[in-house]
């Protein structure tokens, strides 16, 4: 859990059970003694001066980071919670190695997260967190993410809108060769969305930080989510940096105590986190989590990539006076094409949709909004 300490060095305030911010080490850990109780931290960068507040805080005391302290790995502890994706933490792409060092993932997801690894490693050392947290501190005021989604749903009384803008998916390959990302923004929002989700990874969806950065200045006023594979505190504020309002972070990723301190890290730079989820022990593992006000439950297995609209209501049936009683909104994510699809979500419970190929596809993916909803949408 290395992830806890490595930005203490930086923001030692932050290690409070009010306030987190921090990043996984990308130096090899080393062990150091903590006062009391003869615990150590297995981090080169606790420090004297954080050392109360590190003991102090519940989740430096969580289960997770006393059985990493004991030795056990991170991958033995996520798999402890459901969570089949392995992590190498490589400072090269699998592909590129040989015999045992050329390692074949299970699925998608985990070959996906394999090179997120590489490429955060490569960008960390041209732009260290100090550097980073810096640049987020001068970005564009965050824009009330949740709150544009409440109005929209209000407003139009269909689940509100978040039109994501894409120009392909591993499963699809390319879905739009004329892609000009501020165009699609200005049409989805000149066409009722609430919100825009941009894809910011390269290798695998031919996205990029600097579509996410360029919508930002260009007038857009919709908030926007930064659609990142987070496995990294650093990825959140190099996304804020860019302009982002919010972040998706993935149930099926991370384990439960990076998701408890990057909720803080969204909270400190007032981002909405938006926690995604696919089946029923992910689900549950979120709704234990403190602080979390927007659940995605994404129709289509980021495994298999197979999608299955029927999970939403099999999931809000089995969860969903939970979701209610605690004030979530969820997103309904994936197999939506038609006003029928969209009708079928919000009776299950849905009051947001996120959107991406029925309507990048579509020759003016602005007008597609209607096509989908079976009406224009008020902005």
């Amino acid at each position: 859990m290395e992830s806890l300490l490595a930005a203490a060095h930086l923001h030692p305030a932050t290690f409070s059970p009010a306030s987190l911010s921090s990043s996984s080490c990308s130096r090899s850990p080393s062990v150091r003694g903590v006062r009391g109780g003869g615990r150590t931290v297995r981090c080169a960068y606790a420090m004297d001066a954080i050392l109360y507040a590190l003991e102090h805080d519940e989740m430096f005391n969580s289960d997770e980071v006393i059985q990493w302290e004991s030795g056990k790995t991170i991958n033995t502890i996520a798999a402890a919670q459901g969570i089949s994706i392995r992590r190498r933490c490589r400072l090269r792409y699998p592909s590129e190695g040989s015999g045992d060092d050329k390692a074949v993932p299970r699925d998608i997801l985990e070959q996906i997260v394999w090179d997120k690894e590489v490429e955060v490693s490569q960008r960390k050392a041209k732009k260290p967190l100090r550097s980073v947290m810096e640049s987020s501190e001068h970005a564009p005021p965050v824009r009330d993410f949740i709150g544009a989604l409440t109005a929209a749903y209000h407003r139009n009384g269909v689940p509100a809108l978040i039109a994501e803008i894409k120009k392909a998916s591993p499963s699809r390959g390319v879905l739009r060769e004329n892609f000009n990302p501020v165009e699609i923004a200005q049409a989805y929002e000149e066409n009722g969305a609430a919100c825009l989700s941009i894809l910011t990874d390269e290798k695998h969806f031919q996205g990029s930080f600097e579509n996410l950065e360029t919508v930002r200045n260009s007038g857009v006023k919709c908030p926007l989510l930064c659609k990142e594979f987070v496995i990294d505190a650093w990825q959140i504020y190099y996304a804020r940096s860019k302009g982002a309002d919010a972040i998706l972070l993935i149930a099926a990723v991370l384990p439960d105590l990076d998701m408890k301190y990057m909720l803080r890290v969204c909270k400190n730079l007032g981002m909405a986190a938006l926690i995604e989820v696919h089946d029923e022990r992910e689900l549950d593992r979120v709704l234990k989590l403190d602080g979390v006000e927007l659940i995605g439950i994404n129709n289509r297995s980021l495994e298999t990539f197979v999608v299955d609209t029927s999970n939403t209501r099999m999931l809000m049936e089995k969860r969903g006076d939970i979701i209610r009683d605690k004030g979530i909104m969820v997103v309904g994510e994936s197999g939506l094409f038609t006003p029928d699809d969209v009708a079928y979500v919000q009776n299950a419970g849905i009051s947001s949709v996120l959107v991406g190929e029925s309507l990048i596809k579509a020759e003016d993916p602005g007008r597609a909004i209607a096509g989908l909803f079976g009406k224009e949408l008020l902005r």
